[in-house]
């Protein structure tokens, strides 16, 4: 089983910065990809970005040139840097972990919310 914890997410005023993280333990084999999702009130859960075993990131349009996909693979931690931070970014934003051997693990998910 692989478990995955995020962390960081706040209140911050719009305009303001976060850096969510997201790390991956337990019995890991390889981690083929790391993935960011988020769920607003009354909407249904988006892809913000991902990082795949290659190094090859990307993240949606909605947040590209303000969010930033990271991984520290000696640590299995994501990180999302968000900068420039919008009401419309007020969400419960999730981690995804796919294994190679055991598929999909998600996270508890970690709360940001921003003020206007």
């Amino acid at each position: 089983q692989v478990q995955v914890v995020e962390s960081g997410g706040d209140l911050v005023q719009a305009g303001g910065s976060l850096r969510l993280s997201c790390t991956a333990s337990g019995r890991i084999f390889t981690i083929n990809s790391m993935v960011w999702y988020r769920q607003a009130p009354g909407k249904q859960r988006e892809w913000v970005a991902t990082v795949v075993s290659g190094g090859a990131r990307n993240v949606a349009d909605s947040v590209k040139g303000r969010f930033t996909v990271s991984r520290d693979y000696a640590k299995n931690t994501l990180y999302l840097q968000m900068n420039s931070l919008k009401p419309e970014d007020t969400a419960v934003y999730y981690c995804n972990v796919h294994d190679s051997r055991q598929g999909e693990f998600w996270g508890q998910g970690t709360q940001v919310t921003v003020s206007s």
